[in-house]
């Protein structure tokens, strides 16, 4: 039996449940009158509920309390995007009912499946306490995963509509140095102490053509991945679709790379999952690249621009979300700490791209 996976609603995020009743009523499966509602706690960005109607049961994902930043969080574009990839990789949740009404529950939300599996966090799951090479297993299913999502045909599936690929990564050093100066907070050190206009600049002097032009999930890690209770090389879902697009499939491989921690990590983003559990039988770095050559046919001689542009993405993530607990927008205690995160994944940048 796998552990609960929700917890109560966190005081400040609940959910109008009668406005919900009255608007769910006839349009899913369930009783809508038993509605009940528990959170998923993990993540620090989009709110994503369980929502149970007697024994069907659904997940409810909305954008963040507060103002967020433009173009993001937007949950009708996910709950679409997951409308036409879910066909074609079967990882991909099958979105179930959108809701634009920002009336119902305060923002637009979206209702999808749920599935049932377990999700490696900072420790080996229980579940996995007696089964054989359980971090191998689960280390080489991330990699052969994401190798599987660049090799969907967006052509012959029509996903290559989702974007447009072509500069695609001149776009997002463009972009991201955007949402980074936009997110910055009056506790920022200044640039020529923190460097992050010297990341900028070198991002730029050295952006790359595409080595493909692929879906690109954009927040591909260990955690986004459901994987069996039983089976640690079986995939029971793939999460957080939000940022998905066509581009450089590379792009996604730099952001995992960053999550599949390593020496010097900053605080605060050390687990003794990827590269640090080694000994317990997770890929090192260069297993985890080899496997990802071998399988998608990729050359990444060229790895380390993406690796840097992955460690950016995070800072300016991190640090989005810093600026709405700093504004005041938000006071989840998770957040006071993560303008400091923020500047060391910085300095992490400016530490790889020395390696260049």
């Amino acid at each position: 039996m796998t552990r609960a996976d929700t917890a109560p609603v966190r005081a400040g995020e609940e959910l109008d449940l009668a406005a919900l009743r009255a608007y769910l009523h006839g349009k899913v499966p369930g009783d809508v009158s038993a509605l009940e509602a528990e959170q998923f706690p993990g993540g620090f960005s989009n709110l994503t509920y369980l929502l149970r109607l007697g024994t069907a049961e659904y997940v409810l994902r909305r954008a963040p309390l507060g103002p967020v930043a433009a173009k993001a969080h937007d949950m009708a574009r996910e709950y679409h995007l997951l409308g036409r990839v879910a066909p074609v990789f079967p990882a991909a949740p099958t979105p179930v009912l959108l809701c634009e009404d920002a009336a119902v529950i305060g923002a637009t939300f979206y209702l999808m499946e749920r599935r049932r599996g377990v999700i490696i966090r900072t420790k080996m799951p229980r579940e996995y306490a007696d089964v054989p090479h359980a971090a191998r297993k689960a280390s080489e299913t991330l990699v052969d995963t994401l190798a599987d999502l660049h090799a969907v045909d967006i052509h012959a599936t029509g996903l290559s509509a989702l974007g447009k690929p072509e500069g695609f990564n001149a776009r997002q050093v463009e972009g991201w140095a955007g949402r980074w100066r936009r997110a910055r907070t009056d506790d920022t050190p200044g640039t020529e102490v923190l460097g992050d206009e010297a990341v900028i600049a070198w991002l730029t002097a050295h952006t790359p053509a595409e080595s493909a032009h692929t879906l690109v999930h954009n927040d591909y890690k260990l955690d986004n991945l459901m994987l069996d209770a039983h089976d640690p090389a079986r995939v029971v879902a793939l999460l957080d679709w939000e940022m998905t697009t066509v581009g450089d499939p590379l792009v996604d491989l730099g952001l995992t790379l960053c999550y599949w921690t390593q020496r010097g990590f900053p605080d605060g983003f050390r687990t003794p999952i990827g590269e640090p559990g080694a000994a317990m039988g997770f890929l090192t770095r260069a297993q985890f690249l080899d496997r990802y050559a071998q399988r998608s046919g990729r050359d990444l001689g060229n790895i380390v621009w993406y690796e840097v542009l992955g460690v950016f993405k995070l800072a300016v993530i991190v640090q989005q979300i810093y600026a709405r607990y700093h504004a005041g927008q938000t006071n989840d205690p998770r957040f006071a700490h993560l303008g400091r995160q923020a500047q060391a994944l910085i300095r992490e940048a400016q530490r790889q791209l020395e390696t260049f």
